[in-house]
């Protein structure tokens, strides 16, 4: 018996301790490790079917999402026109309502200052009749102190009566 060769005995009893091995092996042990690599197999691939299932959910959801922005979006958009558009009016409303109050203010200026005037007229007008009378008095006496200029101041003052009633009417 070298050590290098094995005698046929050797050979033949280690064919039988193998064949008795994997025999052991097939009945007991390589059904439970086809069965647990099948399992494993079998939860990987559910795992990847969730996971395509997650992304074509968080795909929807993130289409969706956008969808609702740009809805969003419009509807602001809308909001603001809308906004712009309401606050437009109202400033054109303000500025009309400013100028007819700004018109109304100024004609009733107008219509004080014009009643103003008048009043200042009649008081101008008084003061000068009054003037006018007290000059005519302070005439009259000096005049009438002489007898022929009496007759014809008399007759001046009814010409001169006629002459102003002529231009009024």
């Amino acid at each position: 018996m070298s050590l290098l060769t094995p005698d046929f005995g050797l050979l033949f009893w280690m064919t039988l301790s193998f064949a008795i091995v994997f025999g052991i092996l097939a009945k007991f042990a390589f059904p439970v490790i086809t069965k647990s690599v099948n399992d494993r197999r079998a939860y990987i691939l559910q795992s990847l079917a969730n996971a395509d299932e997650a992304n074509r959910t968080l795909e929807s959801i993130k289409q969706k999402s956008e969808e609702l922005i740009d809805e969003a979006r419009k509807h602001q958009q809308e909001l603001i026109k809308e906004a712009t558009t309401k606050s437009a009016l109202i400033i054109q409303k303000a500025k009309e309502d400013a100028a007819l109050q700004g018109k109304l203010k100024l004609d009733e200026a107008l219509k004080q200052i014009e009643l103003q005037k008048q009043k200042a007229l009649g008081e101008i007008r008084s003061q000068v009749a009054l003037l006018s009378v007290d000059i005519a008095e302070k005439i009259l006496r000096q005049q009438l102190d002489s007898e022929g200029n009496h007759e014809h101041l008399i007759s001046q003052f009814l010409d001169d009566i006629e002459n102003s009633d002529a231009m009024r009417n």
